[in-house]
């Protein structure tokens, strides 16, 4: 019996209903396109055991002793390197953490950031792991629609011309989670003018930015901030493993300053064995061959779910194609509902993640789906794609 209410912050966030859905295909009769698992054969095991072997033997007490709450500084000074050398991100008077994972660096931020009634402007839809960060710090969530090109810059400026307490501005703009979408280079300009404009920081998170199957790269909002404006999250997730936890915040000198004391009442410091393993990698092997063997792996995977999602279900869903990132956007026809058409694929023994997870209101209908392709085998793709177009066949019945 519970005798204690819970705090106003935590009663009010729900449960990831993609970790809720992630324990029903605990079921190994369950094909789960739920899941936002980068491909598990890609993982560099073998790389990895040899590099924390030698750590141990070498360094056992740097190892496995307290670190800074800045983060391992060879790892920080070599990601510094690395990120102003690939993508021209980092000035002056940017610095950088490390942090646990990319979902970390985005609820330090919105603790950094946030009062009780500010607003935060996010897509719609958006990553729903950050949402329920934002919804923890009490803020006013306010939306503007993922378009074909990216956020709507029209809406978000009517949203900051009738809202003075616009703080934040939540955005993913490459290879969208959920949408796969991508931001325009004239609308990455578009938001930096506005954060000048009306003077609100910019979250720029951006886990999915090397897995480009086909298409020209666009530059990062970070790479054009020459004033502060923008706070970048990224994470090793997507490009390493997702269990090492190793993520990490470029942002200004005195952003990086409260993000590290909002750190020490976190968790102290991110793992140390893993940022000292990250950092190795990094020197001695290198990122960019690692993800070559990602994209390959990946690409085929999207193909065939495509291919799959075709033949099984062309003519009820519109399935965008995505040019990177892990997901497949599926559209329903007007009228219908994804969360309804998940319970009915869920009855055949698939997992995917409704729409509504990823919007400000969840519990309006809204006629999408979200399709993970990175994680299942080619079998499992071809099977749960074939059950998935049985759910839109019955769900098609019943309007």
């Amino acid at each position: 019996m519970q005798n204690v209410p819970y705090s106003h912050r935590i009663s009010q966030v729900a449960p990831s209903a993609i970790r809720e859905i992630l324990k029903v295909t605990q079921d190994p009769t369950v094909i789960s396109f739920a899941a936002g698992n980068p491909a598990t054969e890609s993982f560099p095991a073998g790389e990895f055991s040899a590099i924390i072997d030698r750590i141990l033997r070498e360094s056992p007490g740097s190892a496995l002793q307290y670190g800074i709450s800045e983060g391992y500084a060879p790892l920080r000074e070599n990601l510094k390197s690395y990120l102003k050398s690939k993508y021209g991100i980092g000035r002056d008077f940017d610095d950088t953490i490390i942090v646990t994972g990319g979902q970390q660096g985005i609820e330090m931020t919105a603790k950094t950031l946030l009062n009780d009634g500010d607003t935060l402007v996010c897509e719609e839809p958006s990553f729903l792991g950050a949402l329920n960060a934002f919804r923890s710090y009490d803020a006013v969530l306010k939306s503007a629609p993922v378009e074909k090109d990216g956020m709507d810059l029209e809406r978000l400026e009517a949203i900051l011309k009738e809202d003075k307490r616009v703080k934040l501005v939540y955005v993913i703009p490459t290879f969208q989670n959920p949408s796969g979408r991508v931001m325009s280079l004239e609308k990455r300009k578009g938001l930096l003018s506005l954060a000048e404009k009306y003077h609100f920081m910019i979250l720029e998170d951006n886990p999915y930015y090397d897995l480009r199957y086909e298409g020209e790269p666009v530059p990062t909002i970070k790479n054009m901030d020459d004033k502060g404006y923008v706070v970048y999250c990224g994470s090793f997730s997507k490009v390493l493993a997702p269990g090492i936890r190793v993520g990490y915040v470029t942002a200004p000198d005195w952003m990086i300053a409260k993000l590290t004391v909002a750190k020490q009442l976190s968790d102290v410091h991110t793992n140390l064995l893993m940022q000292m393993t990250v950092d190795r990698y990094m020197r001695e092997i290198g990122l960019d061959r690692h993800i070559e063997d990602i994209l390959r792996i990946n690409v085929r995977k999207r193909d065939l779910m495509l291919a799959a999602l075709e033949e099984n279900c062309h003519g009820f869903m519109d399935i965008e194609r995505p040019f990177g990132g892990l997901f497949i956007w599926a559209v329903l026809p007007e009228g219908y509902d994804g969360t309804r058409l998940c319970r009915i694929a869920g009855s055949y023994k698939v997992a995917a993640v409704p729409g509504a997870s990823f919007c400000v209101d969840d519990a309006k209908p809204y006629p999408a789906i979200r399709l993970n392709f990175s994680l299942p085998t080619a079998e499992q793709i071809e099977k749960g794609c074939a059950l998935l177009g049985k759910a839109c066949e019955a769900y098609r019945k019943e309007v």
